[in-house]
């Protein structure tokens, strides 16, 4: 017996391998973009094909933590666009919408594709701009990384605060969620009363209606999306500026208020301390979110206002705050940079300890010298992501910065190098072969041994080398 296909099968199929030979998907031309942009430590984070130049985030949250969203992400492609990819993690979505026209959503784990509709077509090619809104709600969830610590979204005592290093944000709030994407935001998040809701920015509106208030807050300098933060709780808020005229904005938990008060009354000045030795504030806005002790259980650098799990010391303030340069400005291109930022951070530690406490530099590299944990690995190489916040990041990573200083021979010199760093790669991302390119360019030397020894070498170094 002969079997025949009905006479629009042919033609049917004939036409899906045209469409899939000229990269269509339902009738929109171009190719997909990347799922994951090959991090050596996350790999599957962020995604190709675009970037984002805004975020707009409207959150309601109510007092169980449960959160409505809608995410409106402005977005330039770098690739005529088929399908685009967007992190998310747990939330459910409701719907997506590009330029006005409803697209199709997939779901693979904490991957969305979105399938724009043909009517769009054009706004999808390459150096267009285009803008998805995506409708969300659920309970956010808080992610556990291989070395224990929590981050994500984060239930607190008397409400939640959001922690983003380094896949967290993925959990509030979908977007392409790798440092090397970084944006504009407009976040908008409304809280119950009495709740307060902070984040990044400035706070540039707020209206109570029902027992409900929004507040609306604007980041307009670039930011890597682990860097944003929302707080929910019952804070006392103080806003003032700093004699040099950079807003301060300060949220803190009732219980810590006391404990936290001298602390944070040093700001204004660490932050002229800072400016001296790393160049102008990157930002417009500073200040400090000090959360009740066992909220959280570690600080992060969150722009403009950084995060405290209770009552920080000087010492972690102007190590936070120092992270305001170097990693929320100069922002690591991938993971594996991460000293660029802790490194930076402890030797602001080390400094101000020389300036203020009489303890030499010199006292504080010997001490990480001594230390064992410090040389688990190198800096540059740590062996997989749960390392990345590990001892070797921050200690070692300090001790290259010092031996830079000590093969310069010269502190204005070396000081002048730090202050154009943070200018050439101002609210950029730059990585370690960046870095060291520009040392060695401003410097004028060949420091090759110091790389090989202090940077990338699997053991400790003789003090001298």
């Amino acid at each position: 017996m002969n079997h025949r296909a009905p006479a629009a099968a042919p033609l049917l199929l004939a036409l899906a391998l045209v469409l899939l030979g000229s990269g269509c998907t339902g009738g929109v031309e171009g190719t997909p973009g990347a799922v994951g942009l090959r991090d050596p430590y996350v790999p599957g984070l962020g995604n190709g094909g675009y970037d984002v130049t805004h975020y707009g985030l409207k959150l309601d949250v109510d007092r169980a933590g449960r959160l409505h969203g809608t995410a409106t992400i402005t977005a330039r492609a770098t690739q005529h666009l088929s399908a685009f990819h967007l992190d998310l993690a747990g939330l459910d979505v409701e719907s997506a919408a590009v330029e006005g026209e409803p697209a199709a959503v997939n779901r693979a784990g904490k991957e969305l594709t979105i399938r724009p509709d043909a009517a769009v077509d054009d706004r999808m090619r390459e150096g267009r701009t285009f803008t998805t809104v995506v409708r969300y709600s659920g309970s956010p969830q808080t992610i556990t990384d291989a070395d224990g610590a929590e981050e994500g979204w984060l239930r607190t005592a008397d409400g939640s605060v959001a922690l983003g290093e380094p896949t967290g944000s993925l959990a509030w709030f979908p977007g392409n969620h790798h440092p090397s994407d970084k944006a504009a935001y407009d976040i908008e998040v409304t809280v119950p009363d009495p709740l307060k809701a902070v984040s990044n920015g400035q706070l540039v509106g707020r209206r109570t209606e029902n027992g409900r208030t929004a507040y609306h807050w604007r980041t307009t300098e670039p930011m890597a999306s682990h860097l944003a933060t929302v707080a929910v709780g019952r804070f006392t808020t103080e806003q003032s500026r700093t004699p040099d005229g950079i807003r301060l904005f300060t949220a803190v938990d009732p219980r810590s208020a006391a404990a936290s008060e001298d602390v944070l009354a040093e700001i204004p000045a660490v932050l002229a301390w800072s400016q001296a030795r790393f160049g102008p504030y990157p930002f417009t806005s500073a200040g400090a979110i000090v959360e009740r002790t066992g909220d959280s259980a570690y600080a992060l650098e969150t722009q403009n206002r950084p995060v405290f799990p209770g009552p920080p010391d000087t010492g972690l303030l102007v190590h936070e705050l120092a992270h305001q340069w170097f990693g929320n400005s100069v922002t690591p291109k991938t993971w594996r940079d991460m000293w660029l930022n802790e490194g930076f951070a402890t030797y602001a530690e080390w400094l101000w300890a020389a300036d203020h406490d009489d303890v030499p530099v010199g006292e504080s590299f010997e001490a990480a010298y001594e230390s064992d944990a410090n040389w688990a690995f190198p800096p540059a190489d740590p062996p997989a992501a749960p390392d990345l916040s590990d001892p070797p990041v921050y200690g070692r990573g300090a001790m290259v910065v010092h031996r830079i200083r000590l093969a310069m021979d010269d502190d204005k010199a070396f000081f002048a190098l730090v202050r154009g760093w943070t200018e050439k790669y101002r609210h950029a991302n730059a990585s370690t072969d960046d870095f060291t390119a520009y040392v060695e360019e401003e410097t004028g030397r060949d420091l090759t041994g110091l790389w090989d020894a202090w940077l990338h070498g699997g053991s400790r170094p003789a003090r001298e080398g």
